[in-house]
């Protein structure tokens, strides 16, 4: 709701100098509140004539030019607040005109310092994956500042959860953004209001109470069933086949996609029984993995390895190309399911492992998973496939047991 905003000036007499001049005072009103405050200018009090100076004379004429910039400044600084907070005092308008919000924090010049940071730790704690993800999301807050409000940047203390709303709303409407991504976009923008508020810029969360809407959860394991359509489907060109390939030694070992591109020869070792193991640290987070190889795992190392450059076991496409390759894989299968690469690790905890009996423990270490509820993330699926399975035998036995009556 717009306000009345006036800026009169006047002269504090009773400071009157030898010269003859009297600090200029300014009166700004914002609806219903006042303040008063030094312009840090002099004026004649002989010149001065209803809350300016009288004449052309260039002492005059430079007066009231600096009067006229102090109210235009004044008008515009509540046109900025106001297209971030619904309630202006006066005190917040002159704030800004006094300089007092220069020292305070901004919100797109944090995620900047932020983001440089986060560049510093990139090969040592940090991967350039995530670092992309932040620049991502500050190019589009800062799209959206600059579009809805017409501002380079805003102060944290102009942010109310209504900012939240509109930006969710942007990003769904204007950009159309799917839902997954409006989640990792306001996730990152939640991870910088956490951080200034453990800095003391601000000492509440202003977003609090909003939460993303989050997609609909595809099932993201491949069943047995499509496991064989995926091995026994002839395929529509050597391409395929070769993606196919790394998907099913995903599918049967549970490594992420970068891990395998990262795969040597000498992190494979033979235990004494002769279980061919492969014993690495996960790229992502550098968590030690050990993972006893299966029939179909050694006999795709040994269809490729001597097709992989740089002695690497497994030759591989890029992750962008891969998944856009198993779209076309997964239609010719006729399997319905949304494909990408990371579903050949959900298969492996959840078809192959856990629902086949294996402890919730052993998968979560040769997943590599810091924390078992992670692992449970998986579990849950197994669950479902559980209920799934009871309700099969239950149609299959229910004749053959009675009760005695």
């Amino acid at each position: 709701m717009n306000q009345e905003v006036k800026v009169s000036f006047y002269l504090k007499k009773n400071e009157m100098k030898e010269d003859g001049t009297s600090p200029v005072m300014a009166r700004l009103t914002v609806g219903k509140s006042e303040t008063t405050f030094s312009t840090k200018m002099n004026a004649p009090t002989s010149l001065w004539v209803s809350g300016r100076a009288t004449g052309k004379s260039r002492v005059a004429t430079v007066i009231n030019k600096q009067l006229d910039e102090i109210r235009a400044n004044a008008l515009s600084y509540y046109q900025e607040l106001s297209s971030v907070k619904i309630s202006i005092t006066a005190e917040m308008v002159k704030n800004l005109l006094l300089g007092m919000a220069c020292e305070q924090e901004t919100l797109l010049a944090y995620f900047q310092k932020f983001n440089k940071n986060f560049e510093k730790r990139v090969g040592v704690n940090r991967k350039k994956g995530s670092l992309d993800s932040y620049k991502y999301a500050l190019n589009k807050l800062t799209a959206f500042i600059n579009e809805k409000y017409k501002l380079s940047d805003i102060p944290f203390t102009a942010l109310v959860k209504s900012f939240i709303d509109k930006y969710d709303l942007y990003l769904r409407i204007e950009c159309k953004i799917e839902l997954g991504t409006i989640v990792l976009l306001t996730t990152r923008l939640g991870t910088i209001i956490n951080n200034a508020i453990a800095d003391g810029i601000i000492t509440a969360d202003p977003f609090a109470g909003y939460v993303a809407q989050r997609p609909i959860r595809r099932q993201k394991y491949l069943t047995k069933k499509e496991i064989d359509k995926l091995m026994t489907t002839p395929l529509t060109c050597p391409k395929h086949y070769l993606i196919r390939d790394m998907f099913l030694f995903s599918c049967y070992t549970g490594m992420s996609f970068s891990d395998m591109r990262e795969l040597t020869k000498d992190k494979l070792s033979i235990a004494s029984d002769g279980t061919v193991w492969i014993k690495n640290k996960r790229e992502k987070t550098g968590v030690k993995y050990e993972i006893p190889l299966m029939e179909l795992p050694l006999l795709i190392i040994e269809r490729y390895q001597d097709i992989a450059s740089k002695e690497r076991l497994l030759p591989m496409y890029d992750n962008r190309e891969t998944n856009i390759q198993l779209k076309q894989i997964a239609k010719t299968c006729g399997i319905e399911k949304w494909l990408t690469f990371h579903c050949a690790r959900h298969t492996y905890a959840s078809e192959i492992t856990l629902s086949q009996g294996v402890p919730i423990e052993t998968v979560s270490k040769m997943l590599g998973h810091t924390q078992i509820t992670t692992t449970q993330i998986y579990a849950k699926i197994t669950d479902e496939k559980i209920d799934e399975d009871m309700k099969t035998l239950d149609k299959r036995i229910s004749n053959k047991f009675k009760f005695t009556i």
